[in-house]
């Protein structure tokens, strides 16, 4: 058993750190930034706080813009960058990426990688937008990713726990929370889903050390039982934990009368909750489809628990 006398020999930071200056936005904390780690179910996680943000947003006038980071996309690289649900246009898109690159260009070195530089760029579209708030999803890991470099984030969030990317991330899954638990910092509160009691202690002893209040969340009961995006067992663990980093941000950002995530936005960002490629089940006449862009054991367990009850459903 690999335990906490077996951290990864990753050294460093990440080696964007001081890089959004270079383009001329000094206070990135003012974005307002909501960060989420995890292994499995990140981007939904993401998806629900944004729609969640998005229907309080409708009915008190804040926020009113609400920016997503995610990946990764599944037909055009701009669903990466959303605003209010929706990626953002194809040439807004290129007209910051080249004000991003011309603003590095021989100033930096190395180069910033592909995600780097559409983390960059991210940043540099919610600041010109002027987003209320912004949600982001880490790419991998957490301690040393690229989208760790935000020093005072509003919230942060740890979906899920299992093992991924144990090449980078270490052999075991204290390992893997280890670097999970890299977003946490001092002054912001955490959240996470339950997780196995290894993954538990690392988070708790990561907490501990950087001063953190953290909270774990368990699947809210009083989520609806016959929303379809509520059937996959998995999604009512994300949407509970997407309910506390929304309430946790409006209870520090919004206007003292609107600083409650109320039960009918919730039931509105429930509705209106969309996450292409993530257990979509569509009926086209006689055939049905199945999509779900699983990509490591976890998640190929949970689609195909949510495959089979599906289809027993429908022949019961």
């Amino acid at each position: 058993m690999h335990g906490l006398d077996s951290m990864p020999s990753l050294n460093g930071t990440s080696s964007l750190k001081g890089v959004p200056s270079i383009m001329g936005d000094d206070d990135v904390n003012g974005l307002n930034v909501i960060h989420i780690s995890g292994t499995k179910g990140k981007g939904s996680t993401c998806a629900f706080i944004s729609s969640f943000l998005k229907a309080h947003g409708e009915r008190t006038g804040f926020p009113q813009k609400v920016g997503l980071y995610t990946s990764p996309h599944l037909s055009y690289v701009q669903e990466r960058i959303q605003i209010n649900s929706r990626p953002i246009p194809e040439n807004l898109f290129a007209k910051y990426v080249f004000e991003v690159w011309n603003g590095l260009s021989g100033r930096i070195s190395p180069e910033p990688r592909y995600l780097q530089l559409l983390y960059l760029i991210s940043i540099h579209a919610f600041l010109k937008e002027r987003v209320d708030v912004a949600i982001y999803e880490t790419h991998h890991g957490g301690e040393y990713d690229a989208t760790n470099i935000i020093q005072q984030p509003i919230a942060t969030g740890v979906t899920t726990i299992g093992m991924d990317h144990v090449e980078q991330l270490g052999p075991a899954i204290e390992n893997i929370a280890w670097h999970k638990a890299g977003i946490f910092k001092r002054g912001s509160p955490a959240f996470s889903c339950l997780q196995e009691p290894a993954a538990t202690a690392v988070l708790q002893q990561r907490a501990s050390e950087k001063n953190v209040a953290l909270k774990f969340i368990d699947v809210d009961p009083s989520l609806p039982c016959k929303e379809s995006v509520l059937k996959p067992e998995v999604q009512r663990t994300n949407c509970s934990l997407a309910i506390a980093l929304a309430g946790a941000f409006l209870k520090v950002k919004a206007p003292e009368e609107h600083c409650i995530l109320e039960p009918h936005e919730i039931l509105r960002g429930i509705e209106q909750f969309s996450w292409p490629g993530r257990y979509r089940h569509i009926v086209d006449g006689n055939h049905q489809w199945f999509l779900d862009g699983a990509h490591n054991d976890l998640s190929i367990q949970k689609a195909a628990q949510w495959f089979a009850e599906t289809i027993s459903e429908g022949q019961g």
